[in-house]
């Protein structure tokens, strides 16, 4: 090694640590590198988040909280919806910001996802069934669906589409119920004389309760100012409606058909039998067809002692 040797391989290490330090001064110290990286996790985690951001987006906000500019979906008035058999319904979709996202008109559209159905688009009907229709009010948010006489078969999905690129889409469950009527203790009912009759009438599947209900006895309405007095109603309304009938001090006039009728379901009836002080004739019949058995077997018996 020559003298000039350490003095070259000084200038070299020094020329190193000169080129580390200008690395450390333009990206700063490995501290953030470690920064950098965990940021890159951080921007996975976001990505994660995006259906979080995305639902964020749907009801009017944007992922910062800042408001939503193009068009969205209002979910709270956009809701699921239960009908009654045969009675007009509506489902609704409204979609907030529709004209402020681009120049091009956008069009909200309904598709019954049963059959892939188009339905409507805009203010216009796409079916030949004439029970559907659109209705919409100008400078209104809501795109309605309407259904006049929902059958069973009518439940299902329903998706209310924006002609964005690619398209928006809130979907709308359709269930369509068939009220039931039932009277408790049927078909028929036996009541001493003089005793209170007592009947409940029950109104299920009914998501609305029943705007009224009348009691019939053999058709015809029953009177509770009549002057035979006694006679009451008490009905309690909510997801399930009942009504009690109490006629007092039971006649054999009182016997016959009763048939509670709500106004949203199909009639119940039961036969009350008041009972004079004897045994109704289905069961002195079924007394006089046990008699006869009992003797023979009496008389068998006899026979094999002696």
């Amino acid at each position: 090694m020559t003298d000039k040797e350490p003095v070259k391989m000084c200038v070299i290490g020094s020329t190193i640590w000169i080129f580390i330090i200008f690395i450390i001064i333009t990206n700063g110290a490995p501290g953030n590198c470690l920064q950098q990286t965990s940021s890159g996790k951080n921007s996975d985690s976001a990505q994660s988040n995006s259906v979080f951001d995305d639902s964020l987006s749907r009801n009017g906000q944007n992922p910062d909280g800042t408001p939503k500019t193009g068009p969205y979906f209002d979910l709270a008035a956009s809701k699921n919806v239960t009908a009654l058999l045969g009675k007009t319904t509506y489902l609704n979709c409204r979609v907030k910001n529709l004209g402020n996202k681009t120049s091009v008109a956008l069009q909200v559209s309904w598709v019954r996802h049963r059959d892939i159905h188009l339905l409507t688009i805009g203010r216009y009907t796409y079916t030949s069934d004439q029970r559907f229709r659109a209705v919409h009010n100008v400078h209104s948010d809501d795109w309605t669906l309407q259904i006049k006489f929902p059958q069973l078969r009518d439940s299902g999905i329903y998706e209310c589409q924006v002609s964005t690129t690619p398209h928006m889409s809130h979907f709308v469950h359709l269930s369509v119920v068939e009220p039931t009527t039932e009277i408790l203790g049927g078909p028929d009912l036996y009541i001493d004389h003089g005793s209170t009759i007592n009947l409940t009438c029950i109104v299920l599947n009914s998501p609305e309760p029943p705007a009224y209900i009348f009691w019939n006895h053999n058709d015809a309405i029953i009177s509770y100012d009549s002057g035979r007095g006694g006679v009451s109603v008490m009905t309690e309304k909510g997801e399930t409606t009942t009504s009690f009938l109490l006629v007092q001090h039971a006649m054999p006039s009182d016997s016959g058909q009763y048939t509670c009728n709500p106004s949203n379901a199909q009639p119940k009836s039961i036969t009350v039998h008041v009972l004079n002080g004897e045994y109704p004739a289905a069961m002195q019949h079924g007394g006089q067809a046990k008699q006869p058995r009992l003797y023979s077997l009496l008389l068998c018996l006899c026979l094999l002692l002696y």
